[in-house]
């Protein structure tokens, strides 16, 4: 393994296998809000310093404008099916044993705090789009093209790691596994279009930034997962 810290798996893994541990523990810990959200901020901050820094000290937006759009039209499609159909996502196929049930990891009485609706906010536009990119659209794509996964460059096309990245991201996202999917297949494309990655995480941080905003406005705090 190569002596630079940004050539270690760990450095694109970690902090998103800690985000998942995390929000397994969290709530069977007894930690009331706000020092849950703060904790939860302050690790997940920690892990990617950790760990990612000399990653993410190589990234550059090439494309902001476009990456925005691209960020703004994944938002569309994430609240859509549910703002033009009424109980699309009640059906069976979207809420059931194997994907879960609407629920956010916080409750919902718990976003009358300023402090805690501040930190959630800055969770989903901030730090999640930096771990998820660099598992989804950094590392496992190209570990699936090829387990020496070192020597395949940034966007490298290949049929199979596009699909299961696509279907794998879905999965993450239990009862919105339908846009999941949609999402996950419109990042692949603009990764394997611009080969950057700081692209990416803009514009996994526009969508998340637009759909906190969405969630502040309507109080639907389940997009809020």
């Amino acid at each position: 393994m190569s002596n630079d810290r940004a050539d270690r798996t760990v450095a694109w893994v970690g902090p998103f296998a800690f985000f998942m541990v995390l929000l397994v523990l969290m709530p069977r810990l007894p930690i009331a809000q706000p020092w849950e959200s703060i904790v939860r901020v302050v690790l997940i901050t920690a892990s990617l310093w950790f760990w990612s820094r000399d990653v993410l000290r190589t990234l550059r937006v090439h494309h902001a404008l476009a990456s925005t759009a691209v960020g703004v039209l994944v938002f569309g499609v994430w609240v859509a099916p549910d703002l033009l159909v009424s109980g699309w996502r009640d059906h069976w196929l979207l809420q059931n044993a194997v994907t879960g049930e609407l629920r956010t990891t916080i409750p919902a009485e718990a976003f009358a705090d300023p402090l805690v609706t501040t930190l959630r906010f800055a969770r989903a536009a901030l730090l999640v789009p930096i771990l998820e990119e660099l598992f989804w659209r950094g590392w496992l794509p190209r570990w699936m093209a090829n387990p020496a996964w070192r020597t395949v460059p940034l966007g490298h096309y290949s049929r199979v790691a596009f699909v299961g990245t696509a279907v794998l991201f879905a999965a993450e996202h239990g009862p919105y596994w339908d846009v999941g999917l949609v999402a996950g297949v419109l990042y692949n494309v603009w990764m394997w279009r611009t080969k950057s990655l700081g692209d990416l995480i803009l514009a996994h941080a526009v969508t998340n930034a637009c759909l906190s905003a969405f969630v502040l406005w309507s109080g639907r705090y389940e997009y809020w997962m």
